[in-house]
């Protein structure tokens, strides 16, 4: 359940204009919270990470709750992806900084993702919501 309120969260503060769109008061709440933005998106991507590494560790449980097992390692790629979006500025500065083709390949990576991350931001909605019901059905 943990994952799905997560990638909600997330989610979230990488569609800012569906926050907008919804509650007007919100741009000053996105305001404060831009400074800590890359330290957000660098704590989500490992931490999407971590969950995606937890998926394949716990295989096993795609033959008992495949329907949670597939579910958590989707989940847990887009709160990786958005994570990395959000927080790349953030990942480029700390673990980057020293490898120059460690850096180029990111930066082509995140030319590529940048795009999609509004759709991305809605996927990251519906499946960790879908996540927190999956959870309480399926385990």
């Amino acid at each position: 359940m943990t994952w799905g309120i997560t990638l909600i969260i997330l989610s979230i503060l990488a569609v800012p204009s569906l926050l907008l769109s919804k509650k007007p008061n919100a741009k000053e709440l996105l305001d404060k919270i831009e400074p800590y933005q890359g330290w957000i998106g660098l704590v989500f991507c490992f931490w999407g990470v971590w969950g995606v590494i937890s998926a394949i560790l716990n295989i096993g449980w795609l033959t008992t709750h495949p329907i949670w097992w597939v579910t958590l390692l989707a989940g847990n790629l887009v709160e990786a992806v958005l994570g990395f979006l959000l927080g790349f500025g953030m990942i480029n500065k700390l673990v980057l900084s020293k490898n120059e083709a460690a850096k180029e390949k990111a930066l082509q990576l995140r030319a590529k993702l940048a795009p999609m991350q509004g759709k991305l931001g809605m996927l990251g909605l519906i499946v960790g919501v879908w996540m927190i019901v999956a959870y309480i059905l399926f385990f």
